[in-house]
C-alpha cells in the first residue's frame, strides 16, 4: 500500500477532532441540533487552518441519519459513502481551474435536481475567489434562493477578492491562525500514534514555522521524519531539514550588531550561507528574536508570550537591556523592510549584508531613527571618554585624511589613592553610585554583595554566570567601575571582583555592606 501522507492521513473526521476553530465548530454543531440550517456558508482564512475538513465534516453530518451532537456518527451508509468519496450529494469544485461562466451554469443546471438519498445536495467550491466577474454573476441568483436540498460552502484564503453581492447572501465564518501551542500538542498525540520519537523543543520550532497552519506543520513534520527516518528527530536535525539557524546565532550576530563589528556580522553570515541556511528564513527568524528582544523592554512579566528555554530567556534578557529601546525599533524596521524585499530577489545575501551593515552604520542612512542612533553612539562615545573628530581637523592629518577617527579627550588628572575612610563612604553611597550606571551593569551591581579587601580595596561579589562574565572575561567593564567610584568619592579605588559559584553559598556567605550602617574597621 502507498504511503498516505500525515496531513491526508490525520484529516479530521468528525467536529471534536479539529483544533483551534472551537467558534466555527460550536457554532455549526448548534445549527445541526436546532436544524437551523441555512444555505450558503463563506470560509475564509489563511491555509491550512481547517476549511476544507470542517466543510467536509459539515457535508456528513447534515446527511448523517444518526447524528451524534451535531457530529456525524461515521456508521450510516452516508457517512461512509461520502468519507469514501463515492457520494452524488457532495460536490467539490476546485474554483482554480473551473473558474468559468460555463463550469457555474453546470452547477446551476444540477441544483434543480433533489439528491438520490440523503436530505442534501452539499457544493464545496474551494478558492472561490479565483472565479471570474461573468461566473460569479451566474452564480448569484442561485446563491441567493437555492432549493432547500442545497447547501453551498465557499471556502477562500482572500477574502477581499470576493464580490460584495457573493459575501451578503453567506454566513461568514473567519478561521483563526492556530497557536504553537495547540499545533504542537496535535503533533504530539500524532506522533504517539505513529510510534516515531520527537523531541519536545524540535515539535515547538515546527509549529512555529507553521505560522499558524495545521497542514503546513504536518508536512513539515513528515518531511524531517523522511530525512531522518529510523531516528530520533531533535531540534538540532529539525534545524538541519528546514535549513532553519539556532538562536544561538541570532545572539552572536545581535552582539557583533551592537558592537558595531561589520567584518564580524559578514563573516557570520558566510558561516549561515556555507552551512545552506534558507534566507528567506534566517531573516523571519531573526526578525521575531528582536521582536521578543523589544517585548521584554515594553512591559513586565512578559515571559509566558516569549516562547523560548529558561536559559535562551536569560540572555534576552542581558540583551535587552544592551539596547535602547528607538535603537531596537530601528533595527525591526530594517529587517521588516528586507522581508519584503528578500522573497523574491534574486541575491538574497547581498539584500541581507546591506541591511546589517545599516545596523552597524547609522550614518549611512538619513530618517529620523538613524540620526536618532548616530546621538547616541556620540553621546557614548563622550561618556566613554573617546569623542569622534573629523582626521585632519584641530591639526590632525595623516594617511586616513579626510576619514572619522577616535581620539581620546583629555586624560583625567591623577586622583589621590583611597584610605579605608573612602571605601567606607563608597559603600555608603553605593545605592547613588548604582544609579549612574548604565546597562546592563546598573543590573548586575544592584544584586551584587560588597565585602573589604586588603590595602583600601572594595570586593564587589557576585554570582557565577552573566555577571561574572561581564566584569571578568569582558575587557573594561571593571575599570568603568571603578570610574564610576572615583567621580562619586574623588579618590582612586581598586575594586576586586569576586564570584561564588551558586545563589546560596552568594547569600549566606556575603553580607551587603550597603544595606549596614555601621563603622568599619579595615586590618592591616
Amino acid at each position: 500500500m502507498s504511503y498516505t501522507a500525515l496531513y491526508r492521513k490525520f484529516r479530521p473526521g468528525c467536529f471534536e477532532e479539529v483544533k483551534g476553530q472551537e467558534h466555527i465548530v460550536t457554532t455549526l454543531q448548534n445549527q445541526i441540533k436546532a436544524d437551523r440550517i441555512g444555505h450558503a456558508y463563506l470560509f475564509c482564512g489563511t491555509r491550512g487552518t481547517g476549511k476544507t475538513s470542517i466543510a467536509k465534516i459539515f457535508a456528513r453530518a447534515v446527511n448523517c441519519e444518526h447524528p451524534v451532537e451535531g457530529s456525524p456518527c461515521g456508521e450510516c451508509e452516508s457517512c461512509k459513502a461520502i468519507a469514501a468519496g463515492a457520494s452524488m450529494n457532495v460536490i467539490e469544485i476546485d474554483a482554480a481551474s473551473n473558474n468559468g461562466v460555463d463550469n457555474i451554469r453546470e452547477i446551476v443546471e444540477e441544483v434543480s435536481y433533489s439528491p438520490a438519498e440523503g436530505r442534501f445536495k452539499v457544493y464545496i467550491i474551494d478558492e472561490v475567489h479565483m472565479l471570474s466577474i461573468g461566473a460569479f454573476n451566474a452564480l448569484l441568483k442561485t446563491l441567493e434562493e437555492p432549493p432547500s436540498y442545497v447547501i453551498f460552502i465557499l471556502a477562500t484564503t482572500e477574502v477581499h477578492k470576493i464580490p460584495i453581492t457573493i459575501l451578503s447572501r453567506c454566513q461568514r465564518y473567519d478561521f483563526r491562525r492556530i497557536s504553537i501551542e495547540t499545533i504542537a500538542e496535535r503533533l504530539r498525540e500524532l506522533m504517539e500514534k505513529e510510534q516515531v520519537q520527537v523531541e519536545e523543543k524540535a515539535l515547538r520550532y515546527i509549529a512555529k514555522t507553521a505560522d499558524g497552519s495545521m497542514r503546513d506543520a504536518l508536512s513539515l513534520l513528515d518531511q524531517c521524519i523522511a530525512f531522518h527516518f529510523g531516528q530520533e528527530l531533535t531540534y538540532d536535525k529539525a534545524l538541519d531539514v528546514l535549513g532553519a539557524v539556532d538562536t544561538e546565532v541570532f545572539s552572536r550576530l545581535l552582539r557583533h550588531v551592537i558592537g558595531r563589528e561589520v567584518t564580524g556580522c559578514i563573516g557570520l553570515l558566510e558561516e549561515i550561507v556555507m552551512q545552506g541556511r534558507e534566507l528567506s528564513q534566517f531573516v523571519t527568524d531573526f526578525t521575531w528574536y528582536l521582536r521578543n528582544l523589544l517585548l521584554l523592554q515594553s512591559a513586565d512579566d512578559i515571559e509566558d508570550i516569549i516562547d523560548v528555554s529558561s536559559d535562551n530567556l536569560l540572555r534576552l534578557k542581558e540583551e535587552a537591556g544592551m539596547l535602547e529601546t528607538e535603537t531596537l525599533m530601528r533595527y525591526i524596521r530594517i529587517f521588516s523592510e528586507l522581508s519584503g524585499q528578500i522573497k523574491y530577489a534574486p541575491q538574497k545575501r547581498i539584500l541581507i549584508e546591506i541591511a546589517l551593515i545599516k545596523l552597524c552604520r547609522p550614518d549611512m542612512e538619513r530618517d529620523i531613527g538613524s540620526v536618532a542612533e548616530r546621538v547616541r553612539v556620540i553621546e557614548e562615545q563622550l561618556e566613554n571618554g573617546v569623542v569622534a573628530v573629523a582626521a585632519g581637523a584641530q591639526g590632525y592629518a595623516g594617511e586616513n585624511a579626510g576619514e572619522r577617527a577616535a581620539v581620546p579627550v583629555k586624560e583625567r588628572p591623577p586622583m589621590p589613592k583611597a584610605i579605608p575612610e573612602d571605601v567606607q563612604a563608597a559603600v555608603e553611597r553605593w545605592q547613588d553610585i548604582v544609579a549612574n550606571a548604565d546597562m546592563p551593569m546598573k543590573r548586575y551591581l544592584k544584586e551584587a554583595r560588597l565585602s573589604l579587601g586588603g590595602d583600601s580595596r572594595l570586593m564587589v561579589v557576585v554570582e557565577d554566570g552573566l555577571a561574572s562574565d561581564y566584569f571578568l572575561k569582558q575587557e573594561g567593564h571593571r575599570e568603568l567601575l571603578e570610574q564610576l567610584l572615583a567621580d562619586a568619592t574623588g579618590r582612586e579605588i581598586d575594586v576586586t571582583v569576586q564570584t561564588v559559584p551558586d545563589r546560596e553559598t552568594f547569600e549566606r556567605s556575603y553580607v551587603d555592606l550597603s544595606q549596614v550602617h555601621m563603622e568599619i574597621e579595615v586590618e592591616d
